[in-house]
C-alpha cells in the first residue's frame, strides 16, 4: 500500500515515514502543498496524510479540496494531522473532504490503525 505524507516538519515527517515503512507500506513525502498535489496525482497513493499549515501556494485545506475535485484522487482517503485543533478548523477540514483529523501531538499507534483501515478501503475501491 502507498502512503503519501504532506508535512513541512522534517521530524514529524521522518517519524511517520518510519512508522508506516515498518508496516511494509511504500511511503513518499512532500514538504509543500503544491508538491503534495504533484505526488498525489502522479503516484496515486492509497492514503494521504496532510498537515494544514504548509509553506507555499496551498495550505492543507486547499490541497484537500483540490484532491477531492480531481477524478484521480477524489476517493483517496485524507487524514489531516494538525496542531490547530479548534472546532472551526475541524469543520473546515471536514468540509474540504478530510476523512479523519488527528491533533498534534498524536498517538502513533492510533494513527497507524486509522491509516491501515482507510488504506484497506482505498485499495479495495481501486480494484473495482
Amino acid at each position: 500500500m502507498r502512503v503519501l505524507i504532506v508535512e513541512d516538519s522534517d521530524s514529524i515527517c521522518r517519524m511517520i515515514e518510519a512508522l508506516v515503512a515498518a508496516r511494509g507500506f511504500d511511503v513518499k513525502s512532500a514538504g509543500s502543498g503544491a508538491r503534495g498535489l504533484e505526488e498525489a496525482f502522479a503516484w496515486q497513493p492509497h492514503v494521504i496524510l496532510l498537515d494544514i499549515n504548509l509553506p507555499g501556494t496551498y495550505d492543507g485545506l486547499e490541497v484537500c479540496a483540490k484532491l477531492r475535485a480531481d477524478v484521480i484522487t477524489k476517493a483517496t482517503p485524507v487524514i489531516i494531522i494538525s496542531a490547530m485543533n479548534d472546532d472551526e478548523v475541524k469543520r473546515k477540514a471536514a468540509d474540504a473532504g478530510a476523512n479523519a483529523f488527528y491533533e498534534k501531538p498524536f498517538s502513533p499507534l492510533a494513527l497507524l490503525k486509522e491509516i491501515e483501515a482507510l488504506a484497506k478501503k482505498s485499495e479495495a475501491a481501486m480494484k473495482l
